[in-house]
């Protein structure tokens, strides 16, 4: 190998191996469907993860699903923590990656802050549980006293309809 082509070859290797910080957005999930809720998460700022493994949980007002890193690289920051309910679009998290594919999400504003943690005691509500307690001119921010019972420790409509059973009397 000649002195230019191993140049060349070692320059271009350098390239691939560059790294840079992406936005990963909450998916759209159709037409009918503004928000997600995090249900739970399974990584945090620091974390490595590869192509295809399961970040967290989001829930639609229909379903919850697995949320898959869409490349391989090192979480950056965590922008939505469990119960936080965001638009389709919003950044979720920041991973830096050598990805090319990845190119189009690349961050135009750099390392984002991440907001204040939740409270440790803060419940995580299924938008069906929200609605019914706003329905009832209850704020779930403020109902620290509500039991628990649905899938993952989340507030459900069921524990809703019992608190308000309990507390009407």
């Amino acid at each position: 190998m000649t002195a230019l082509a191993a140049a060349t070859t070692i320059g271009f290797n350098k390239t691939l191996m560059d790294t840079f910080l992406i936005d990963v957005p909450m998916p759209s999930m159709g037409a009918t469907v503004n928000e997600l809720t995090v249900v739970t998460l399974k990584i945090h700022p620091g974390s490595t993860v590869a192509k295809g493994e399961k970040l967290g949980e989001l829930e639609s007002d229909k379903s919850i699903f697995e949320f898959e890193s869409p490349c391989d690289g090192v979480v950056k920051a965590v922008l939505a923590h469990p119960g936080d309910a965001r638009p389709s679009g919003a950044v979720f998290l920041q991973i830096e990656t050598s990805d090319a594919s990845q190119a189009h999400l690349k961050s135009k504003s750099g390392l984002a802050a991440a907001p204040a943690a939740a409270s440790a005691k803060a419940a995580v509500w299924t938008p069906r549980a929200t609605k019914l307690a706003q329905e009832a001119g209850l704020d779930p921010a403020k109902m620290t006293d509500i039991e628990a019972t649905g899938p993952g420790g989340r507030v459900s409509g069921d524990d809703v309809a019992r608190y308000i059973e309990t507390h009407a009397k």
